[in-house]
């Protein structure tokens, strides 16, 4: 379960980072916002303000908050015990970190894929193919999480000194913003902070197209697909539906808040929207089957085609999906991490326990 840093928690890390105390190592990653990296607590640089500090459990999630690792401490690795594999594809993903890896990639650098990958694995707890997505969306994340500033300020500059930014941004949301045309339907990304780690949310000016956590397997495709089917473009922004759901957002995560009434737009055939409907109506802090589910629906032996459908869902926790699990009690699976999955049930069923609202 991802767990938010508090105040105190933050000022005990900075204090930590100043001491560089060799207890908090593994416990928590520093990221410098002046610099654009991240550092383990005992990282022999010169210690930033505090103000310019933002403090992450994992190292996971500074990648996606769109830091890179710094080359003095190296943050994802144990001091001098990081093979010249691993060390090779961490070099390699900087020098090229807007890079889709393939199995050629790793024979271009002489190596096995199957051993770089667990090699990478049971250093950093994570895959390789989760580091290289993780530092490819961040970079078009911290765009994002800018907002209009961003745009402003490199439309300003023609590009000229920042053309990174033009092709990370446009790898992810398929056009740089100079290349927009007037016709074009404007849908606008944001990004939004949550317990359960950051999210997505892309939007008309009136509904509110998708919401996905932004570590999620498959997810730049996801907003490819959407580009594509409404023929629109995507810029960094705020609008009145994304507004409504990152407050939504505060108060469901806050336990005070079951039901969402940000306007959706569901894109789909006929047979999802159905299925999407029908998870609406499983009650806050009650979960279903798929069988279940396939026979409220009147399709008994249907139940493969709804947990696809289920799968399809671009708007987590809003069409909540996250509810269906296998019959015989087990998560069975979700997009978003089983892990987060676990943790919204959970959450959901003691906020409804603790009868701290009403389910009239």
């Amino acid at each position: 379960m991802l767990k938010k840093i508090t105040k105190i928690q933050k000022k005990v890390f900075y204090q930590a980072l100043l001491e560089k105390n060799k207890n908090y190592e593994g416990k928590f990653f520093v990221a410098v916002k002046t610099t654009g990296v991240f550092c383990r607590p005992t990282c022999p640089a010169l210690k930033p303000k505090f103000e310019n500090c933002e403090f992450y459990l994992t190292a996971q999630e500074a990648l996606l908050a769109s830091f890179r690792p710094c080359k003095r401490c190296r943050p994802l690795s144990h001091p001098n015990e990081v093979s010249d594999t691993v060390r090779a594809l961490v070099d390699a993903v900087e020098k090229n970190p807007e890079k889709r890896w393939t199995n050629q990639d790793f024979k271009d650098l002489s190596m096995d894929a199957s051993t770089a990958r667990r090699q990478f694995k049971k250093r950093f707890g994570m895959t390789f193919i989760e580091y290289a997505r993780g530092r490819r969306m961040g970079i078009a994340m911290k765009k994002i999480r800018h907002g209009d500033r961003v745009i402003e300020a490199q439309l300003d500059t023609g590009y000229t000194s920042s053309s990174g930014f033009r092709d990370a941004f446009s790898k992810i949301m398929g056009a740089a913003p100079t290349a927009f045309d007037k016709h074009l339907k404007i849908l606008k990304a944001s990004w939004i902070d949550t317990p359960l780690g950051p999210m997505l949310a892309i939007s008309s000016e009136k509904e509110l197209y998708l919401l996905e956590f932004v570590d999620r397997r498959g997810l730049e495709r996801e907003v490819e697909r959407l580009r594509l089917k409404l023929k629109a473009a995507i810029i960094p922004g705020q609008t009145n539906p994304i507004k409504l759901i990152t407050q939504e957002l505060k108060e469901y995560f806050s336990g005070k808040l079951t039901a969402f009434k940000t306007p959706l737009a569901l894109l789909g055939s006929d047979f999802q929207k159905k299925v999407w409907q029908e998870l609406q109506l499983i009650p806050y802090g009650e979960t279903r089957s798929y069988a279940e589910q396939a026979r409220l629906m009147g399709k008994d032996k249907a139940f493969r085609a709804v947990a696809n459908a289920n799968g399809s869902n671009q708007l987590a926790i809003i069409i909540p999906c996250h509810r269906v699990i296998q019959s015989n009690g087990s998560l069975g699976g979700y997009g978003g991490g089983l892990h987060r999955k676990k943790w919204l049930i959970n959450h959901e069923k003691e906020t409804r326990r603790s009868g701290s609202l009403s389910f009239l």
